[in-house]
């Protein structure tokens, strides 16, 4: 069954400020819930409006044999780092992007980090490691070199980063960590993921469930809300993606076999959406006709960066089921599940959750949007 497509050719009138919404403060999770499974999970209905209460560990209720579970395989990398100027200062180095030769792009904190100045990186390494300050870029991004190459070295000296709104300390850094991951580069985990245990992967496995895998490395700009009363203006951030051969096969198949699709949070839909605007023939973000066709093929193989910027108003061609978490006001990834359901039903889902005192945000419970 595939969801209704709505023309993406022609930006549609939309205010921010639409999608901002009032969380109480204590239903920020600060801790994850265990076991994983056990968090809760609204079920949203399109279809009909309607709203349950269940379970992560119902999930198996709602998906059928030969359905395509789409699971993002990243890591999250130690991206924090911790360091000293020459003064003194203290310095945090977040590590953002690798670029060539070494160096990387980070968001640095501290006094004074112009082109020259040097931080020595707090950590158990013989001989220890200076960062440079190679290139000043926007705001407080910099280019950023080290000596010697920080990567072998990152589980010795970096720390696993977590979101700006969780302030309790995480006992098991792997708990920030899909069960299921493989592929280094993240600095932010693809939450919805996290949900998942091996035994409950297994029970939808052994029911005929699916599973493919894309690499989508989440960046930070991922909990940065939106500015602009006029979303299209926000720069959508970057991320890299690798859609691989055996994936695109695996969507195109479930397709041709009119079985659902069904993205594991907000990075496997943007990576699906991305491989399927490069199988008609269109870069990540360029706009297209709704009754522009697919033909046989639903995604195509594709590596590099996706800049792919969902709001309602997009024509969804490769996902019909998505599970999610609940996210920030104001937040692209709010206007991306909107398009998908619908504002006025996530408005709805929203204020039940809130209602029924749901855990939100990164460590929070989830949505399951069928």
């Amino acid at each position: 069954m595939t969801p209704p497509t709505i023309p993406d050719s022609s930006p549609i009138s939309l205010r921010t400020s639409d999608f901002d919404y009032h969380l109480p403060q204590g239903l920020v999770a600060q801790t994850p819930i265990e076991p994983r499974d056990h968090a809760r999970l609204l079920v949203l209905e399109r279809a009909t409006g309607d709203i349950l209460h269940q379970h992560v560990y119902d999930l198996p209720a709602y998906l059928h044999a030969g359905d395509l579970l789409v699971l993002n395989d990243t890591r999250v990398i130690p991206a924090r780092l911790l360091g000293k100027k020459e003064s003194g200062g203290q310095v945090e180095v977040f590590l953002l992007k690798p670029m060539a030769e070494g160096r990387w792009q980070a968001m640095v904190r501290g006094k004074n980090l112009t082109v020259g100045k040097r931080v020595e990186i707090e950590g158990n390494t013989e001989g220890g490691v200076v960062a440079t300050i190679e290139q000043v870029l926007q705001g407080p991004l910099r280019l950023v070199s080290f000596d010697p190459p920080i990567e072998p070295l990152l589980d010795d000296v970096g720390q696993v980063p977590l979101p700006p709104y969780i302030h309790a300390s995480l006992d098991d850094p792997e708990r920030y960590q899909t069960v299921y991951n493989r592929m280094e580069g993240s600095v932010a985990a693809p939450t919805a993921g996290l949900h998942f245990t091996p035994d409950l992967l297994l029970q939808l496995r052994n029911q005929g469930v699916q599973m493919a895998y894309v690499t989508l490395h989440v960046g930070l700009d991922t909990f940065r809300p939106v500015h602009e009363e006029d979303p299209h203006l926000h720069e959508i951030h970057s991320e890299w993606l690798q859609f691989g051969a055996e994936t695109a096969r695996q969507v195109n198949e479930t397709r041709l076999r009119g079985n659902r699709i069904v993205a594991v949070g907000t990075t496997s839909v943007r990576s699906l959406e991305t491989a399927a605007k490069i199988a008609l023939g269109l870069s990540p973000c360029d706009p297209a006709p709704a009754d522009l066709a697919c033909g046989w093929q639903t995604a195509a193989a594709w590596s590099g960066e996706t800049d792919l910027y969902i709001l309602p108003g997009h024509a969804f061609r490769a996902v019909d089921v998505m599970l999610t978490n609940f996210h920030l006001p104001r937040s692209t990834l709010l206007m991306l599940v909107s398009a998908f359901a619908g504002k006025a039903s996530i408005d709805r889902a929203y204020a039940e959750a809130i209602a029924e005192e749901y855990r939100f945000f990164s460590f929070g419970d989830a949505m399951l949007i069928l």
